[in-house]
């Protein structure tokens, strides 16, 4: 790792409100859909399973956010923290975006992080399930980029 990077409070081990900061940190961060900007977050050589996909290190992370992006359109995001300990965070989010023929979809998943002692995560394990929705059944209505404040969560959304 780059040393000269500034690291990335809060720092395990994690207690509620630290997890809660970082998982909030990680969602507002993947709205702004920037794959260089998300990828700094990462340890260099952060090893990801993301649905049946390996990836290792930040510049496979920049490609395959990339590609994500371009086929997920409109993307938005709402992470919530599930459970905490030590130096592992467990997350459930949804997020929803169109294909370029319109088609909505909600996509539901789990993930496990595990971060260094400098609060870069080095270790990303994603499961995600597609849902096809109409787009009348949307939830997320905010503008592109971060969630507002006073946007409902995941648990009050009832997802």
């Amino acid at each position: 790792m780059n040393t000269l990077e500034q690291p990335r409070p809060p720092f395990p081990p994690f207690d509620t409100d630290a997890a809660s900061q970082k998982v909030r940190m990680a969602e507002d961060a993947w709205n702004t859909r920037d794959p260089h900007r998300v990828s700094l977050a990462y340890t260099p050589d952060s090893v990801w399973r993301n649905r049946s996909e390996f990836l290792a290190g930040r510049e496979a992370i920049v490609q395959f956010l990339t590609r994500k992006w371009n086929k997920e359109l409109d993307y938005r995001l709402i992470k919530e923290l599930w459970a905490c300990q030590g130096s592992r965070i467990a997350v459930r989010f949804a997020y929803e975006w169109h294909d370029d023929s319109g088609n909505w979809f909600r996509s539901y998943g789990n993930e496990n992080w595990e971060f260094d002692e400098r609060g870069f995560m080095r270790r990303r394990i994603a499961s995600i399930n597609d849902l096809p929705i109409s787009e009348k059944d949307r939830k997320y209505h905010w503008p592109i980029g971060r969630r507002p404040d006073g946007h409902p969560g995941l648990s009050e959304l009832g997802l």
